[in-house]
């Protein structure tokens, strides 16, 4: 008797999708030493969020670009500078907004919350400034860059003296109602680490982009950071397991 031939089983397209989803492709062949399994997978879970997040960072900063230009400014601002070198402590003079474009391209302009009744300046500006003068020198081969402090200039020239900032350019709105206009302080007086972006068409010097988040409703448990993506100190910290955490800020100086 002839013996019956047996048939072949044929997976399900269900289960070959299963199959081919369970053996997806590594994004990259690099590894670490003795990373398991679990790790790549998991990481590999991750880089594909990193990747979303850049293509997000890098659509927000198009759509930035694309906003309509903004306001005139109401003044051209008269501040106050001091010399370039920074060790120079008498040279005062004053200059104004439109003045402030020494090369084509935009002007940034950071409200630093320093103002005449506080008596030290606020450490989280203070920390983000320390990065920004490193910056700064590479900053300026493109746009315009300065920061704005209410307190007198050789106040706030003589806190540069001691961080060591050689490459910010520093004036005084001492005089002048810029950081109202602005939103760098409140109508009590009290100083706000604004952060406001400028250009001029022609003799014409208009607003084109501020940090409003500040100013934005936050998600429950968020700080409401606003310059997050010009401060390395949090991104920095974002990289690893202890995160940025919930009570710890930067300070003026740590001890020895």
């Amino acid at each position: 008797m002839a013996k019956a031939r047996s048939t072949p089983t044929r997976k399900s397209p269900a289960r070959k999708t299963h199959a081919r989803k369970s053996a997806a492709k590594p994004l990259h062949d690099e590894r670490y030493p003795n990373e398991s399994k679990a790790y790549r997978a998991a990481r590999d879970g991750l880089l594909k969020a990193e990747m979303d997040l850049r293509r997000n960072v890098e659509a927000v900063a198009a759509l930035r670009r694309k906003l309509p230009t903004g306001g005139e400014i109401p003044h051209d601002y008269e501040f106050e500078e001091g010399a370039a070198d920074i060790a120079d402590t008498q040279t005062v003079r004053r200059v104004r907004m439109s003045e402030l474009f020494d090369r084509d391209g935009s002007l940034v302009v950071y409200n630093y919350m320093y103002g005449p009744a506080m008596a030290k300046a606020c450490p989280m500006c203070t920390s983000m400034l320390d990065s920004l003068n490193g910056a700064a020198k590479h900053a300026v081969q493109r746009v315009n860059v300065v920061v704005v402090a209410k307190s007198p200039i050789q106040r706030i020239r003589e806190i540069a003296r001691e961080r060591g900032w050689t490459n910010l350019r520093l004036l005084s709105s001492a005089n002048n109602s810029y950081n109202r206009d602005y939103h760098g302080e409140s109508e009590d007086g009290k100083q706000n680490p604004s952060l406001n972006v400028f250009t001029r068409d022609g003799g014409t010097v208009r607003h084109t982009w501020g940090s409003e988040l500040m100013f934005a409703p936050t998600d429950a448990g968020q700080h409401p950071r606003h310059i997050d993506m010009m401060w390395p100190l949090w991104n920095l910290f974002d990289l690893t397991r202890e995160g940025r955490g919930k009570d710890w800020f930067p300070k003026l100086a740590y001890g020895g």
